[in-house]
């Protein structure tokens, strides 16, 4: 018979152990009291000397169980420390970590933080980005990509919405089956029925052979609908009944196609607003908004835009770099056009740069209002100005941090700023310094 180990909480254990080492000490106290009183008639200093033994016991007993739990933590720590993509201390002296248990939060903290990158990184190395708003957003994919159930994509053009829904189907039960994209703005609106439900064989002019549409093909996968809010209405409302009873008619057919298809949507409009104005069915969007994910925009992001800019730079054989200035103006920048933007203004910097990139390789909108199309500057006209320095300063510190590898001493002293100044502006724009730590 084997010897069956029984797992038992720490929580239980040691208060265990403590409250019978008392009751045990209490009881034989009690035992002696009486007894010297009744019997003996004696001092009782007998039974002072067993309660100063019982505490020294107790005492020696405390610290051999917290120096069981704690010497492996201790040694972890220490061990962890060492390690060079442990973030190194930034308040200039050693850390006692025996004289301050909160360290060990910290540093655990610390840990779980990286550890949570590279889940990210191992999981979704096709999307760049470690920040925290992009790091909740991987756990909401996590938590959809499994099931079967409809994910609707909201953002801005250019967030990488394709790239999430392909994550989506390759975390999935339906990856290795048919994944099938369809793009409802490419399609001319007279040839987006037959494109999705196929037609028969002489059902228009120029039918001159059966066509499976993208709904059959993707059968038992997965099919994605790119900007689904410029779907023609007539074409939403032959949508709803695949969604509603997975079935559907070939154009110019006589009988229904029945089809296992999971459905991903993306659009960059306020479907909300569409409903409320009649350009897009209300039942169709309950129908979708079953599970939805928000992809943040680039802006509200800043801290991926450096490991962006790497990613970008890393596929030109030139070799480049990127000057602290010109990064500064990348990271000062709105980013209308999101990641594809910024991924377009790197690939022509990467052109015309030689060895390095500089404020002068890149557009002119990044420079001020000067070079800005007015199209672009008007929203920044409406902003206060506060909101507008706040941006700037924002990226100026992140830029800073990005230099120092993330110690906030560095940055402090390249800001030419004390680091308590430094700290509370972190604090202020809600900076995720972590992710900029090298």
């Amino acid at each position: 018979m084997k010897n069956r180990k029984i797992p038992v909480s720490l929580y239980i254990l040691i208060p265990l152990i403590f409250a019978g080492v008392s009751l045990i000490s209490a009881l034989i106290a009690h035992n002696l009291t009486l007894y010297y009183r009744e019997t003996v008639a004696q001092s009782l200093a007998p039974v002072y000397w067993w309660i100063i033994i019982m505490a020294l016991l107790t005492l020696l007993c405390s610290v051999l169980v917290l120096s069981r739990v704690l010497k492996p933590v201790m040694r972890f720590v220490k061990i962890s420390e060492k390690m060079p993509i442990f973030p190194s201390s930034e308040g200039g002296g050693e850390k006692n970590i025996k004289a301050d248990p909160a360290y060990y939060a910290e540093v655990f903290d610390k840990i779980t933080d990286i550890l949570d990158k590279v889940e990210a990184k191992e999981l979704f190395p096709a999307i760049v980005g470690q920040s925290l708003i992009m790091r909740n957003l991987f756990s909401q994919m996590l938590k959809a990509a499994p099931t079967d159930a409809t994910v609707l994509l909201l953002g801005e053009s250019g967030t990488g919405k394709e790239l999430v829904a392909t994550a989506l189907y390759e975390h999935s039960r339906r990856r290795g089956k048919p994944f099938v994209k369809v793009n409802c703005v490419a399609i001319p609106e007279g040839l987006l029925e037959s494109e999705l439900f196929g037609h028969e064989k002489g059902a228009f002019t120029g039918a001159v052979a059966r066509k499976k549409g993208k709904f059959e093909l993707a059968d038992g996968g997965t099919i994605f609908f790119d900007e689904i809010g410029d779907m023609p209405p007539a074409t939403q409302a032959k949508m709803l009944r695949v969604l509603q009873e997975r079935e559907f008619d070939r154009v110019g057919g006589a009988g229904s196609i029945q089809v296992d298809v999971r459905i991903i949507a993306a659009t960059n409009k306020n479907l909300t607003d569409m409903v409320k104005t009649g350009a897009f069915r209300e039942d169709l969007f309950y129908r979708l908004n079953v599970f939805n994910i928000h992809l943040p925009a680039l802006r509200e992001r800043r801290e991926d835009i450096p490991a962006l800019v790497d990613h970008f730079l890393g596929s030109v054989e030139k070799g480049l770099r990127i000057s602290p200035r010109a990064m500064q103006l990348l990271l000062g920048h709105p980013w209308p056009g999101n990641v594809r933007e910024l991924q377009n203004v790197i690939e022509r910097a990467a052109v015309i740069a030689e060895g390095s990139i500089e404020p002068g390789h890149l557009p002119p909108e990044l420079h001020g209002d000067a070079g800005v199309p007015a199209n672009r500057r008007g929203a920044d006209e409406e902003k206060p100005l506060d909101e507008r320095l706040a941006e700037i300063e924002k990226g100026m510190i992140i830029e800073a941090l990005t230099r120092a590898g993330g110690i906030q001493t560095r940055a402090a002293q390249i800001l030419c700023i004390n680091q308590r100044s430094l700290w509370h502006r972190i604090k202020k724009y809600q900076i995720d310094v972590a992710t900029l730590k090298k």
